[in-house]
This record gives C-alpha cells, structure tokens and sequence, in this order.
C-alpha cells in the first residue's frame, strides 16, 4: 500500500504509513468517542446554551493552545515532543471527562465542558507540529491524494467506530443503564488514542529536513506575499464556519430532545454523514490536486448553504438520513479543500503558524456562531405562518438551521470571488468542473460516454 508519493528519502514512505495508520486509531476516537460528547452532556441535562458552550468553547480556548504551539516549534528542536505531549495528554483527560460529571452529576455539564476545553487544547498543541511534519514527508503535488486517502481511511474507521459506539449505547439505553455505555466508548476512545501516540512515535524525523519556523509575528506574516489573497481566505473560512455553527451544535438537540430518536437513530444519522465522506473523500483530493483546492472550495461552498434549509422540509428519519448522507459528501470536499488550500497558500516555513492562524479564525467563527445559535433558539417562535401555510416543525431550531443556510449563502456569494487559486493548476471550465464532481463524474460517464479531460 502507498499512503503518499515514494520519497527519495530513506524512512519517509515508512513514515507517511504510520502518519495513516495513527489517523486510524485517532478516528476511532473521533467516531466513537467525541461524536457523543454532546449526547453526554444532553444526559446530563445540560441546556442548550450548555450544548452550544461545549461546541464553542474548547475551539477557542484551543487555538491559543495552538497558537503558543506555533511559537514553541522556535524553542524546540525536535517537533515530535511537541506532537506527543498533546496526543498523550489528550488521551488521559478521558478519563476526568466521563468520571467527573458522573461523581458530581449537580455540576456535570459544567465539568464536562471543563474537561472538553483541557481535551481539545492538548489536540491543538499537538496539530502545528504535526502538519509541519507530515506535509514535509509528502510531496506537494500528491498531498492531495495522500490526506485524501487519510481521511478516507479515517472516515470508514469513523464510520465503524460511530456505530458500534452507538449500537454500545442502544444496549446501555435498552438496560436503563446509558451512563455505562458512555463509560465503555470514552475509555475505548482513550485507549485508541494511547494507540495513535505510539504509531507517531515511529514517525522518523530525520527521514526529511528540518524545516525551521520563522518567528510568529502575525502582522508581518499576513503582509508577506499572498498575504492579501490569503487574508481574504480567512475572511470566507471564518464568517464561513461562524454562519455552520449557528446551526451545528444543535442538531443533536433537535434529534435527541425534540426529535425523540434513540441512540441508534442518531448514530445511524451520523454515520451516514461519515458514509457520504468515505465515498467522496478520495475524488475530492484528486480534484484538488489537479484542478485546485480553491476550485473544491468554490463548488462545495455554495452547496453547503442548501443542507440545513432542508430539514424544514420533513423530520422523517429517512430523509434525515439522506441529508446527512449529501452533508458528508459535500463537507468532504469543503473540509479538505479549506485544509489543503492553506498549505498551498503558505511558504514551508510558514506552515504552520498559517495552519494555526487559520485554526485560530475558524474557532472564533465558530464561537460566535454557536454563542449567536442560542440567542436564536430562545428568541425565534416555534411556528411560522406564510400565506396561509402554517409551518409548525417539533420545534423551533429547524428555523434556526434555515438562517444558518441563508447566511452561508450571502457569506459564499459575496466572499468565494475575493481570492484566488494559489498554485499553478490545470484550467476547467465551470461546467467541465460540474462534471468532475464526485457522485456527478459516474453518472456523466455512464450516461455521456466518458470524459474528455480523461481520453
């Protein structure tokens, strides 16, 4: 199996299979243990501002975690302590975030988010150093395809993980004894990322050069070349991802509290969300890779506006299914091409303070988001009329989603012309481009005869 483009170094292709398997173990800490985060805190009868705080908070606070990191990699010598410090801390603080809330259940929500904001800060102290290290280890026209298939691997791991951490939570459910199923996948998740520590401690640094961080002043940073296209890539991902959390911490909310779903219901949901990713994820860094990661961003960033709208349509589980499904499709194309665009946009040495001034954006977006999706839950009425047609969903956040779509939209129409690619690519058409897209690209072979750009 090649994870990557062979490497002229010696150790390098050994590393980027380790740096793919690591992203195993730390998917299934992902799928099955910090997708329930916010199902263990509705155990705990948090409210929905609590919900909201505890998708919000951990991202902020971790960015400054993430941020010193960027400034640590120009004290020390070798990047893996910083990236093992973080991963091995993060898989002990499991343990304080199931056991605390359930010893002192007055103040669980409290300490849950407590122990997610210590959760997510040593993940980010970890993630400078680690996209410095592995995109040295792989060469620049093949990042695409090699975290493509990462994340595609990691998302059917995800996938695997998610529903059979919910299938463990059915059963705990069925038992009346859900606060055991959440202890088996936490301590699961905490094993798992024990796992990913060692595989990255098999990375050799030595198989690449070292590439030394400037010093961090963000100021002189932004004013560098690019700096322009790239300050209005900020712009697009942070007003971006502020308009998605209006909407995001809530979903399980309106599915566990209003919706009345089962655990399984709800892992079945998000697993076909991570379904949609695994299929596309591959396709997406290909096209990236060959036509642009700022062409990726455009298409999937005016299709996204469109997923929330539509779960005024209906709550049938079915066609929440199927959202979601189309959701994971496009958020694989839209997470990756945001990902793979600043390591195009930025110079090696830059890399990863880019990464975390990017990070650093994203999560005050996404703060603001949530913060601004609790006002409207408790502000917006639970019924609109509209000549005539009453529309009456089982509560009111279906309508916070639809203004989470609306303001997407405005964010992508008015900011996606404002920078451009930052790399020499192939050129495509805007119509050529729609033929290309995963799920689209079959069906016009199977029904058009192939491809030209493929002949």
């Amino acid at each position: 199996m090649n994870d990557g483009a062979a490497g002229p170094v010696d150790g390098g292709e050994q590393s980027r299979r380790c740096g793919t398997r690591e992203g195993v173990f730390q998917a299934i800490m992902l799928g099955g243990g910090e997708n329930y985060l916010s199902a263990f805190a509705l155990l705990l009868h948090a409210s929905a501002f609590q919900v909201g705080l505890l998708s919000a908070l951990p991202q902020l606070i971790g960015t400054w975690a993430q941020l010193l990191s960027v400034k640590a990699l120009g004290w020390v010598r070798h990047r893996k302590s910083l990236i093992l410090t973080g991963v091995a801390g993060q898989a002990f603080v499991w343990l304080p975030l199931l056991a605390l809330p359930l010893i002192f259940p007055e103040q669980g929500p409290w300490l849950l988010i407590a122990c997610a904001v210590a959760y997510v800060a040593m993940g980010h102290i970890a993630i400078p150093a680690w996209n410095s290290l592995l995109t040295d280890l792989v060469d620049p026209n093949r990042r695409g395809a090699y975290f493509g298939h990462r994340a595609r691997v990691m998302a059917v791991t995800s996938f695997a993980a998610l529903c059979g951490a919910g299938l463990i939570l059915h059963s705990a459910e069925a038992w009346e004894r859900p606060w055991m199923g959440f202890a088996v996948i936490f301590l699961a998740a905490s094993a798992a990322r024990g796992v990913s520590t060692i595989y990255l401690a098999r990375i050799d640094e030595s198989a690449v050069p070292v590439t030394r961080e400037d010093e961090f002043r963000l100021l002189a940073f932004l004013r560098r070349e690019h700096g322009v296209n790239f300050r209005r890539f900020l712009l697009f991902s942070g007003l971006m991802h502020a308009c998605v959390l209006i909407a995001g911490p809530y979903f399980v909310v309106y599915m566990l509290r209003d919706l009345h779903l089962s655990y399984l219901d709800y892992a079945l949901w998000l697993a076909a969300g991570v379904l949609g990713q695994f299929l596309t994820l591959k396709p997406w860094g290909r096209l990236g890779d060959r036509y642009g990661n700022k062409k990726v961003v455009a298409a999937t960033g005016l299709l996204v506006p469109f997923l929330p709208m539509l779960y005024v349509v209906s709550a049938n589980l079915y066609f929440l299914l199927a959202v979601n499904f189309v959701g994971g499709v496009i958020w694989a194309g839209l997470a990756l091409g945001l990902q793979n665009y600043v390591f195009d946009a930025v110079r090696p040495e830059d890399r990863a303070k880019g990464v975390a001034i990017w990070n650093s954006v994203n999560a005050a977006g996404w703060f603001v988001g949530a913060m601004l999706g609790s006002v409207l839950a408790g502000v917006l009425p639970g019924k609109i009329a509209l000549a005539g047609l009453a529309i009456r969903p089982a509560s009111n956040l279906p309508f916070v989603f639809f203004i989470s779509g609306l303001l997407r939209l405005v964010v992508s129409l008015s900011l996606l012309r404002t920078f451009h690619e930052a790399r020499r690519v192939e050129p495509i058409s805007h119509r050529e481009l729609v033929a290309e897209l995963p799920l689209i690209k079959p069906l016009t072979e199977a029904f058009g005869g192939g491809n030209r750009r493929d002949s």
